[in-house]
Parts: structure tokens; C-alpha cells; sequence
């Protein structure tokens, strides 16, 4: 007993909620979470009725090995079933660009194609709070979302800089060029070398996953494909390196 009383502030503080129970009452009490996990190949009806509810609230629902899950449970009791909290609600595309305008400022927004690593994503927010970036964007899927570790990493920043979510990154690209906003990916093989990018002007800075870099679709709806200068005999940097090193040219060049 003394055990599971240990265990259960951990797991709250981690923005970790287990068991169908848990993950009940905190639907019903319109927790805004990030993804729900449930056990693969299981066909209760509880898990069931979990599912239908999450999807019906927008929220995404994975199925995950039961491995997985284990090695996620802090109480060793999830029942087949984990949710995620988030740390604060996700804002909508079109409020981050009313903020812009609000401030008399062109938008500066940072996309996130698919970063996966919440210790990258949480560095990204800080340096977008820390760079005055109107707003974050990340998918629903197969991206980390706004838990404890990224609250943790970002040093606050997750308090103050709004992030959005939405279904289809290369769709939200076309939206926002329709709005007349430039869009910058990064990619190695860029064309548009950093110092030559025009970040002056409305501005959504891509950067893409820790592995692959931005998808085909993703760059494909880019207007510019730009390279960071490499000096060294590593030919790729960090996520969050290459958000900071952008949004620090576009501070730059706002400011002359």
C-alpha cells in the first residue's frame, strides 16, 4: 500500500493517468490530453467505451503492445489503458495569428514536422517564447505533445508561448500561404542559403523530425528550402539547434 501511495504523486506530476477508472472520470471531467494508449488486440467493452469517448473529444487514441504500456505504468495497475495529460490547452491557428495582428507585428510561428522528442520540443518553445514567435504548431500524430517533460524542458516558456494542433501539416502550409505568409523549411539541401532567407516579412519556420528531417509533402509545400551554413564534419544539427538558429536570424533582421 505505502509502495502504491509513493507511486501515485509521481505519476500525476508526470501528466500520467492510468487505469479505465482514471482515464474515465478524467474525460468526463474534460482533462485536455494528449493521446489515450490502449492496449492492442483487446476488445473490452470498457476500453471500447474509453476510445469512442476520446475520439469524440478530439483526442487522439493509439493502440500500443502491452510492453510498451508496462514500461510506461507507474503503478504497475493501467489496466490496458495510459493517458497523457497535457500541461495546458491548445489554442487554435487563427488566435495566433489575431495575436500577431493585435501586436502590430508580422507572424513568426515555428511548425513542428513530427518532433517526437518532448526534451526537443520543450527546447523549441523556449527559444520561440524566448524569441517573441507568435505561436508553435505541431500534428496530432506522431509528434510530442504539450505533457510534463516538455512543460519541464521548455523552463516555463509552455506558460506563456500558445500552441497549436492540427490534423495535417503540408494543409495548414497551404492555409497559411493563402494568408500570405512565407513559409521556410529547413532542410540540408536547401537552395536559400540563412543569411540570404527574407525573414522580415510574415514567417512560419519548419523544422522537420530528428530523423528524417521534413517529410516530402511537408517540404513540397514550402516556399523556401533553407541551409544552415555546416563548418564542421557533423553535416546536421539538433531540432531545437536549427529552430534557434533561425528564429535568431529573423530576431536579427526584425530588428536593424
Amino acid at each position: 500500500m505505502r509502495d502504491n501511495e509513493q507511486r501515485r504523486p509521481e505519476a500525476e506530476a508526470d501528466g500520467i493517468i492510468e487505469g479505465r477508472n482514471a482515464v474515465i472520470e478524467a474525460l468526463r471531467a474534460g482533462t485536455t490530453m494528449d493521446k489515450i494508449y490502449l492496449a492492442k488486440g483487446e476488445t473490452d467493452k470498457t476500453l471500447g467505451h474509453i476510445a469512442s469517448k476520446a475520439r469524440a473529444q478530439g483526442i487522439v487514441v493509439v493502440e500500443a503492445d502491452r510492453r510498451k504500456l508496462d514500461g510506461m505504468s507507474r503503478t504497475h495497475a493501467h489496466q490496458g489503458v495510459i493517458a497523457l495529460a497535457a500541461v495546458r490547452e491548445y489554442v487554435t491557428v487563427q488566435s495566433l495569428l489575431d495575436a500577431a495582428a493585435a501586436k502590430g507585428e508580422p507572424p513568426l510561428l515555428v511548425v513542428c514536422d513530427e518532433i517526437s522528442d518532448p526534451h526537443n520540443l520543450g527546447a523549441i518553445l523556449r527559444t520561440a517564447e524566448c524569441a517573441g514567435a507568435h505561436g508553435v504548431i505541431i500534428p496530432k500524430r506522431r509528434s510530442a505533445g504539450l505533457t510534463a517533460i516538455v512543460a519541464k524542458t521548455s523552463a516555463g516558456a509552455v506558460s506563456y508561448m500558445p500552441v497549436a494542433r492540427v490534423a495535417n501539416i503540408p494543409s495548414l502550409l497551404k492555409d497559411l500561404k493563402k494568408q500570405g505568409i512565407w513559409v521556410f523549411g529547413t532542410a540540408a539541401e536547401g537552395t536559400t542559403r540563412l543569411y540570404d532567407a527574407d525573414l522580415k516579412g510574415p514567417a512560419a519556420i519548419v523544422i522537420g523530425s530528428e530523423g528524417d528531417g521534413m517529410s516530402r509533402l511537408v517540404a513540397e509545400n514550402c516556399d523556401f528550402l533553407v541551409s544552415i551554413p555546416m563548418r564542421g564534419r557533423i553535416s546536421s544539427l539538433n531540432a531545437s539547434a536549427a529552430a534557434a538558429i533561425l528564429l535568431y536570424e529573423a530576431v536579427r533582421q526584425r530588428t536593424v
